[in-house]
């Protein structure tokens, strides 16, 4: 049976995830939004570049909740884009409604579905959507780690010149300023960056990866970055659909691991069939420790201010 994957928000960043998506061929796509003819006509246009690259995908644009029936995998990306000068934070209360009503509206049609949520502030609108579906935690995961880390990849490589593929990046912590790009652990061919790496200019690549957000932000100034953020929920989705027990940082809701309770948060997880399999714990030193929990309880204010203003 053919799987399907429902993305709600069909701006930017949605429909270059179904672009993405569509290249990979693993499922049939439907685009949502509010907007009419919006959805109707990028979906069109996609299914109009299938017989160039080959890929037989059906993908369907829609204003309703009801074409999203029997999805494998939903993939929220609804919602206001920063603008520069706002914070993550800054959109709370307005995507917070969006995020709610997504959430319920897609569970109704799609039981059984994962969620993949890139909204922003991220790490609160996956709890969001955790409390407001109802689902085990294995089912609902956030977009973060993925793009911080592979924003962090991109910037070392144009540091040192290396393949990217030979680097490895592991950003944990929120989706925010307070991330933690974990120098230690992150390496170029197995040699940690600490040691490959001057230490002012890994410090540059920390602060850049920690604000890399809101460069593009501020270079765009209409808008913020879809490419990447796109291409992560396509990785994520396409783990979950192969069970490819795929190992990348995202955003878990934890019950104890790294001494976090009822928050979402930034941490390497295991994703296959059964969504979040595992959450991988590393061993950290104190100032990696200190630098988390200063990083938690940044997640933890905004999931607070979450609560005064929705109903869970």
């Amino acid at each position: 049976m053919t799987k399907k994957i429902s993305i709600i928000g069909a701006g930017m960043t949605g429909a270059t995830t179904a672009h993405w998506l569509a290249e990979r061929e693993i499922a049939d796509l439907v685009l949502v939004d509010i907007m009419e003819g919006m959805p109707q006509g990028k979906a069109l246009d996609l299914a109009e570049a299938m017989p160039i690259i080959n890929k037989d995908v059906k993908v369907v644009g829609t204003n309703s909740y009801a074409d999203t029936k029997g999805s494998d995998i939903v993939i929220i990306t609804a919602g206001l884009p920063r603008k520069p000068g706002m914070s993550r934070d800054d959109l709370l209360t307005a995507n917070a409604e969006i995020v709610s009503k997504a959430a319920v509206e897609t569970l109704k049609y799609s039981p059984d579905a994962y969620y993949i949520v890139l909204t922003n502030p991220l790490d609160t609108m996956a709890y969001l959507t955790l409390k407001k579906t109802g689902l085990p935690r294995n089912r609902v995961v956030g977009q973060a780690g993925v793009l911080d880390s592979t924003r962090m990849r991109a910037f070392v490589a144009m540091e040192t010149g290396v393949s990217v593929e030979n680097i490895s990046c592991y950003v944990l912590g929120g989706h925010g300023d307070e991330m933690v790009p974990l120098t230690r652990h992150s390496n170029i061919a197995g040699v940690p960056l600490r040691d490959y790496l001057p230490a002012d200019r890994l410090e540059a690549i920390v602060q850049r990866t920690r604000k890399g957000g809101g460069e593009i932000v501020n270079l765009l100034k209409t808008g913020s970055a879809f490419y990447a953020p796109a291409a992560a929920c396509a990785q994520m989705a396409e783990a979950i659909l192969k069970d490819k027990k795929l190992i990348v940082p995202a955003a878990a809701y934890m019950q104890g691991e790294y001494g976090l309770n009822d928050i979402y948060f930034g941490v390497p997880v295991m994703l296959g069939a059964n969504g979040v399999e595992k959450i991988i714990e590393y061993n950290l030193d104190d100032d990696e420790k200190a630098e988390l929990e200063k990083s938690a309880a940044a997640v933890k204010d905004t999931h607070e201010a979450l609560k005064s203003l929705v109903n869970m």
